[in-house]
């Protein structure tokens, strides 16, 4: 029988080779966050639970969505003290049990202030796991591979992405919202146990020894580069987490989009995550200044706004949109990453893993408010038009930040 062979070059090979050499824990935290990332599908969609089941108002909506965001910045910052003093394993399991245990409230409360209050400890919860999974990952990693096990993991996150939200759009279509809370939680259960079981931190454990070096290290909140890498860094998520927050309403109100073809687009940008990041990735670390990346990243989302704004509504501009913020997602997110990594000093990774979180925070509360708001009070053509702006500004600001700086693997 004849074996085939893949051939040295092609992209085959080339996507293969990006995985070489990355530790064990690396793919248990990839596996754990594929599962968990599965059954997010529930965030997506809770802004049209909001407006379709409970008759919430657009702006209303937002404003709910904005505690999570909340939510997610407290919970990033009690994250980091955590993870500088605490088992990260111990921690993520408890993240990921406790907050599906807080989602299966929406199974019962339907008044927009219990909602919001559900959304707050949802997210407080949650992201107690983002320092801890970071610093993880930084652990079980090398300098010359950082970038890829940061891309694996976001890889693993994207392949969720993928399943969940194609998944869940069938599941509200066919048996309503309710199924999407429970599905959440039993798959956050089940990461949780996974990792548990199958995460090795006799490695991390040792390296958490700290001389005292190690805790005289300066503040993450004393790093002025820093500082104004992770504003830049929100602002960016702010812009991006739009294709979550009002895009959705858009697809939906006026492209008269089912929650099966909006899921079906947002599967489409985890797909192209999936098949293009790690094996781009791979090839770019060896490139030297990998902080350019991040500026062409961010170039492409003013592009993507562009094809909302001069195309008509329909299926070939949502898919462009969707192809081209999927290329600044690409370019960007994993060598943020990166930097957010190799810049924490010993005994301080924590506290850096939470500016970056924090960030991130930051973006998930004011982007429904902002997005949601401006569309409604607005319309979306005015939206598409702030976010134009921001996403140049954003731009600008990183090719400023790091024009006299070079940041290498």
């Amino acid at each position: 029988m004849q074996q085939t062979s893949i051939k040295p070059g092609s992209f085959a090979a080339i996507y293969l080779d990006a995985f070489k050499g990355l530790q064990p824990n690396v793919w248990v935290l990839s596996i754990t966050s594929f599962v968990n990332r599965s059954g997010s599908m529930v965030l997506f969609f809770t802004s049209l639970y909001l407006t379709r089941s409970l008759g919430v108002a657009v702006q209303e909506a937002g404003i709910i969505m904005g505690f999570y965001g909340i939510g997610s910045i407290s919970g990033s910052y009690a994250g980091g003290w955590l993870a500088d003093r605490f088992r990260n394993k111990t921690l993520m399991f408890f993240s990921m049990v406790v907050s599906a245990l807080v989602l299966l409230n929406m199974l019962w409360i339907k008044n927009p202030v219990g909602i919001a209050a559900v959304m707050f400890l949802y997210a407080f919860t949650a992201d107690i796991f983002r320092p801890a999974n970071s610093a993880a990952i930084a652990t079980c990693s090398t300098a010359g591979n950082l970038t890829r096990s940061v891309s694996l993991v976001r890889l693993a996150v994207n392949l969720g992405f993928s399943v969940g939200p194609a998944l869940g759009g069938i599941i509200a279509a066919s048996f309503g919202y309710t199924w999407l809370y429970i599905i959440d939680a039993i798959t956050s259960v089940a990461a949780g146990i996974y990792l548990l079981l199958k995460l090795d931190d006799k490695a991390m454990q040792q390296s958490r020894k700290k001389t005292d070096e190690d805790v005289r290290a300066p503040s993450a909140y004393k790093d002025i580069f820093y500082l104004v890498f992770t504003l830049l860094t929100a602002l960016y998520a702010l812009c991006f987490f739009q294709f979550f927050a009002s895009i959705p309403q858009y697809f939906s109100r006026s492209c008269q989009y089912n929650e099966d073809i909006i899921g079906y687009l947002l599967a489409f940008n985890g797909l192209l995550v999936v098949i293009i990041e790690l094996p781009l990735v791979a090839l770019l670390e060896k490139r030297g200044n990998i902080s350019r990346f991040i500026t062409m990243g961010a170039g492409f989302f003013p592009l993507s706004i562009l094809a909302l704004l001069l195309l008509p509504c329909g299926l070939p501009a949502a898919i462009i949109y969707t192809f081209l913020i999927s290329l600044s997602e690409i370019l960007a997110m994993p060598f943020m990453m990166n930097i957010s990594l190799m810049r924490a000093k010993k005994g301080r990774e924590g506290q850096y893993a939470a500016l970056y979180s924090i960030a991130y925070g930051l973006a998930n509360i004011i982007a429904p408010a902002v997005g949601l708001g401006i569309a409604g009070y607005f319309g979306f053509q005015t939206l598409f038009i702030v976010l134009f702006i921001l996403g140049l500004m954003c731009t600008l600001g990183f090719a400023r930040l790091f024009a006299n700086t070079e940041v290498t693997n």
